[in-house]
């Protein structure tokens, strides 16, 4: 279920998107202010958020603003002003897409689909950890501007562990999910692959072992 944050300060409009969106699995979280959203999203991740722009206090601009100095969640911004001088200023400050009010809610459901499509494409091809960039398109690993020279094993190991920070992978998981289950590659093999991964990274720079870290008896994760 994709997790959507709606800020906006009418109470009935947040209760609206959310009655829509809900039956299409989207599980949605309400917030009344900007400062309310910065708060929820220091506490919680989202797939995407739903940015009003006319709000008290602390309005859609600078909440997008605020927002894109920590994260790269998709935002899509809503408001009932259509001049092309604040669509330009929404896109500037990082908002992904631009709905004028009233909207149809077909339409809205369209474009945030659409969003998530391409943001799950873009966070597939390529993703950056503290100046790392592991990138699929152009198969390269770089830190720094600094070209990592893995083997593709390497690189893709590097990758599986990147898209699954937290998540313990044993020895055998990585066997199956790189080599194939009918392998008969050895966790040794696994281990020499972590080994060159980590002194390839710290030839460069990157503070790999902060990382790329051993779970004794089990085998690896990304931390």
């Amino acid at each position: 279920m994709r997790k959507l944050l709606i800020v906006d300060d009418e109470q009935r409009m947040a209760n609206l998107i959310s009655l829509y969106l809900t039956p299409y699995r989207f599980k949605c979280v309400q917030s009344l202010s900007g400062q309310e959203a910065l708060n929820i999203l220091e506490q919680e991740s989202f797939d995407l958020i739903l940015l009003d722009v006319m709000m008290p206090k602390m309005d859609g601009w600078e909440t997008c603003r605020e927002i894109r100095e920590f994260s790269t969640v998709p935002i899509i911004m809503l408001t009932a002003r259509d001049q092309k001088i604040d669509m330009i200023k929404g896109l500037k400050l990082g908002a992904d897409d631009y709905i004028t009010k009233p909207f149809d809610e077909d339409v809205l459901l369209a474009r945030i689909e659409a969003l998530l499509r391409r943001a799950g494409r873009s966070q597939e091809n390529r993703i950056e950890f503290n100046e790392l960039v592991w990138d699929s398109e152009q198969y390269i690993v770089s830190y720094e501007d600094k070209l990592i020279p893995l083997t593709r094993k390497e690189f893709e190991m590097l990758g599986l562990f990147l898209k699954n920070p937290k998540k313990v992978f044993s020895r055998d998981q990585l066997i199956e999910m790189l080599w194939g289950f009918d392998s008969e590659t050895e966790g040794r093999t696994v281990d020499s692959h972590v080994r060159h991964i980590r002194e390839k990274c710290r030839k460069e720079g990157f503070d790999i072992d902060t990382h790329l870290t051993t779970v004794w008896g089990i085998g690896y994760k990304w931390r």
